[in-house]
């Protein structure tokens, strides 16, 4: 089917991300799809059972696109769904959540215009995309400590003054902090530590933390690993700092490596966040899914 035939863009939305910008825009956004010759087909989320219900019957070849309104766990939530029904379809991400950490590393830009601009072009680029026991993850996988803070924060509190509110809630568990034993095995390594926290990213930032991982590369066919061990607590307030501003990874308490499989294993009950959502269980095993997405991103 050619291109010129592809009539429908689905537009998978979560009405609650952030200050509800995609809301107060769906208007503007089906007017845009239409005028370009479009027909939109809206899909609300609801926990990721209606989109799963979607892709499970949908033709792909009568679509162009996908456009996404929503922060990372809708993006989460949307590529799960097409990686479990093998939907190959192209997406666009209209950032609406609280950190957006995917749309910050795209440098897409903040305007409803300018991103459906975008939207509707037909410039792309590949990602991987991370796969964790039976998910996947498009941004980050985290363990433990600070970086599960997201599901922490009061949604008024992020809603109101957005991304500091992560900074103001890790600042506040400092000291609640506890450390825990893990392994992690890789093909080349085998690691035994005590951590803090960790986490497994294909981007660059995660819950706010703009230069969590400020080297990577979304489309390398590499998964990033970022521990943070155990060390005195009045050298954790200045290593926060260096993760503020991203010069963390030579810090002699911080390990950090790449590697296409990882599995980590430890006797704690650890908390787990892949995108910003509640994540799976320990044992965990990582894989990458080499250049899985084509998203839509600014032209030169």
């Amino acid at each position: 089917m050619t291109e010129s035939m592809k009539k429908k863009i689905l537009v998978y939305y979560n009405p609650y991300s952030g200050s509800g910008m995609f809301k107060n825009n769906l208007d503007y956004i089906i007017e845009r799809c239409q005028e370009a010759g479009y027909q939109a087909v809206p899909i609300r989320t609801a926990k990721g059972k209606v989109i799963d219900e979607t892709f499970a019957e949908i033709n792909q070849d009568e679509y162009s696109r996908i456009i996404i309104g929503g922060g990372d766990g809708t993006v989460n939530m949307c590529v799960n769904a097409m990686v479990r029904h093998n939907i190959k379809l192209p997406i666009a991400i209209l950032p609406s959540g609280t950190a957006n950490d995917l749309a910050y590393y795209l440098g897409l830009p903040s305007e409803i215009k300018e991103l459906m601009d975008i939207a509707l072009g037909d410039v792309t680029s590949t990602a991987d995309v991370g796969k964790v026991n039976d998910k996947v993850f498009v941004n980050v996988a985290a363990l433990g400590g600070l970086i599960d803070v997201s599901q922490r924060t009061d949604p008024n509190l992020k809603n109101s003054i957005g991304v500091a509110a992560y900074y103001l809630t890790a600042m506040s568990e400092l000291r609640q902090v506890k450390s825990f034993t893990v392994t992690l095995r890789t093909p080349e390594h085998v690691y035994e530590e005590d951590i803090y926290f960790m986490v497994v990213m294909n981007g660059e930032s995660a819950g706010g933390f703009r230069r969590l991982n400020p080297d990577s590369s979304i489309n390398d066919g590499k998964l990033d690993v970022i521990a943070f061990c155990k060390m005195p607590i009045v050298e954790f307030a200045p290593l926060l700092i260096e993760v503020l501003r991203g010069r963390h990874p030579n810090n002699k308490h911080v390990i950090y490596f790449q590697t296409d499989e990882l599995t980590i294993e430890s006797d704690t009950d650890i908390g787990t966040d892949i995108d910003g959502e509640h994540g799976e269980k320990l044992p965990l095993h990582f894989s990458i899914l080499h250049e899985r997405l084509n998203i839509f991103v600014k032209g030169e």
